[in-house]
């Protein structure tokens, strides 16, 4: 918006970011709302349930079309080879693991040589969406969740389901069969659907229109060299998180406008699918929860799929692993690939840290908040309080470190490897690499701490 005086600033904003903001957002998704409300109505009518999977498949199909107009048959020939793979393993029980390498080779592949990579990233979100539906089913089949391999049509309705194709958030196989029965309208649903709308287009406002302009518009913070480094870096984190949680509500807005997103508890019906918890990131409590409340069913996913799959060679590799197969399904990007494996050893270091100071103290210090009935002594004092509050700024200030590394312009730069890696090396060496730093002092105090 320019360089403006704060008043000039707040006069311009109106007029020059929000409304154009909300405009374009809204202009970019209507048809895919409309979509999702149609196969809401059409789910909710006694048809057979192959007319159903039919219906999703061409909405999804549409919808693919019109975000990725042909581009989309990448999409297409990654849902062909899973259901290809799946029926002629169909007598195996590790049809989860090899589908899962299946699949990443097919996305490492994509990413160095089937096409350019601008087109391949904008197709990302999808493509992760169709591998993690995919490899769930195969794991599910394996662990006799899902009794047997879906007919063509079922699967196919299930990867293009169109609340999900595009924004996600991943969603089981079981989930979806439930969905198909198609639950009656209800006043929670449509306050769901319009307060994750609302919420969505409220987090895309402030992503564009208020966190790259936080200082000092918005907070007159000034200082000297290294704080306003320090303060750039979280205008960009910040800016990057609510651009998360922008997607994040949208996902929430289009699974449960077309259906899904329900639990059900005898008769009552509650719209209750969450799928990331700002409040959690922004006032942690530590960087597992953040991790954790980023995308509530991708982490559900990483959880049950990869970490409980790789307990076997130990906790710390099955960490690594959990986020390097995260890294490998976001896609080939060095700056992504630094963050989660940073994120990797930082969470780690952290939880057996704070493991041992709460055996070692009796003390509710565990990364995550301890039950009412826990059996730790030291509940409420105020030094319990402060190692709490002391993780938490640490929790921070790894944000604003690890969050520095991405701004609009790294979008750009993700067709040169090189550039990408540059960058992320420049910022975190002009913030002194602090969050690794500290990482490394966790893992002294908790070698030392016996």
């Amino acid at each position: 918006m320019g360089t403006f005086s704060r008043r000039q600033f707040f006069q311009e904003l109106t007029h020059g970011c929000l409304l154009p903001t909300a405009h374009q957002g809204l202009e970019q998704v209507w048809q895919l709302l409309v979509i999702c409300l149609l196969c809401r109505f059409l789910w909710m009518l006694s048809f057979p349930s192959v007319l159903k999977h039919l219906a999703t498949v061409a909405g999804g199909f549409y919808i693919l079309y019109l975000f990725f107009e042909l581009h989309m048959i990448w999409v297409v020939l990654l849902s062909l080879l899973c259901y290809l793979f799946l029926f002629l393993c169909r007598h195996s029980t590790m049809r989860g693991t090899f589908l899962s390498i299946t699949v990443l080779i097919y996305l490492m592949l994509g990413e160095l040589h089937m096409m350019d990579s601008t087109n391949w990233h904008k197709m990302r979100g999808s493509q992760m969406v169709v591998a993690m539906k995919a490899i769930s089913l195969a794991f599910d089949l394996d662990r006799g969740v899902v009794t047997g391999v879906p007919s063509p049509i079922e699967f196919m309705g299930y990867i293009y389901y169109v609340g999900t194709v595009i924004f996600g958030p991943w969603i089981s196989f079981n989930s979806y069969k439930e969905a198909l029965d198609g639950r009656k309208m209800s006043l929670s649903w449509l306050f769901k659907v319009s307060l994750s709308w609302v919420k969505s287009q409220v987090c895309l406002v402030l992503s564009n229109c208020v966190a790259p302009y936080l200082f000092p518009y918005f907070i007159p913070v000034y200082g000297d060299k290294l704080l306003r480094r320090w303060l750039l870096a979280y205008e960009n984190t910040v800016s990057f998180h609510f651009s998360n949680y922008f997607v994040a509500y949208l996902s929430e807005t289009t699974t449960i406008l077309a259906g899904a997103g329900f639990t059900e508890e005898k008769d009552n019906i509650k719209w209750d699918l969450t799928v990331s918890k700002p409040l959690n990131i922004e006032f942690p409590r530590s960087m597992v929860e953040v991790v954790t409340s980023w995308n509530l069913p991708m982490s559900r996913f990483l959880h049950t799929y990869v970490f409980q799959s790789a307990l076997k060679f130990g906790t710390f590799s099955a960490v690594m692993l959990t986020y390097a197969a995260s890294a490998l399904l976001h896609g080939l990007s060095f700056h992504l690939g630094a963050v989660l494996v940073s994120l990797g050893f930082i969470t780690y270091t952290e939880h057996v840290l704070r493991k041992r100071l709460a055996a070692m103290f009796n003390a509710c210090v565990l990364s995550k908040k301890c039950p009412p009935n826990c059996t730790h002594q030291n509940k409420k004092a105020l030094w319990v309080y402060m190692i709490n509050v002391a993780f938490s700024t640490l929790a921070i200030v790894h944000l604003t470190y690890l969050g520095s590394v991405f701004n609009s312009s790294v979008d750009y730069m993700e067709e040169d490897e090189d550039d990408t890696s540059h960058h992320t090396i420049q910022k975190w060496s002009e913030l002194s690499w602090t969050s690794h730093w500290i990482t490394f002092g966790c893992w002294i105090v908790y070698r030392l701490v016996l």
